[in-house]
């Protein structure tokens, strides 16, 4: 099933990616199988940064090629790192996406609620032809 509106909530381990329409909401799920921990000792010296795989990138990638229009969600650079992947190794996926949000840990529920206001808002400013 495709649908035209995706929101992709991504950090350093996981992309959970949702494709819906006015009522139907399609789940995916990607798993970083790199993905590391990161844990601090008070005064330790370092980014706190974890390099996101190229091979997980490219996982979300090939998730959202059937999306219409994307909005790119989650905490820290990981979302960053998504549309930098997509600038140049995607190009025709980075083209549909239309925002990218700093947003936390929300339920599974709250990114698609999010998405379909953000979306709602998107398409009622469209000219009308």
């Amino acid at each position: 099933m495709s649908h035209f509106h995706a929101v992709v909530w991504i950090d350093h381990a996981e992309a959970k990616i949702f494709e819906f329409a006015e009522k139907a909401v399609e789940r995916k799920h990607v798993k970083n199988a790199h993905a590391q921990h990161l844990h601090h000792k008070a005064g330790a010296i370092g980014t706190g940064k974890a390099a996101v795989d190229a091979g997980f990138l490219k996982d979300i990638a090939a998730a959202l090629a059937d999306a219409g229009e994307i909005l790119v969600v989650g905490p820290g650079s990981a979302k960053l790192d998504l549309v930098r992947h997509l600038h140049r190794h995607a190009a025709a996926v980075e083209a549909k996406v239309v925002g990218v949000e700093s947003a936390d840990h929300p339920t599974d529920g709250q990114v698609v609620a999010h998405a379909r206001a953000y979306f709602a808002v998107k398409d009622r400013t469209l000219p009308q032809h």
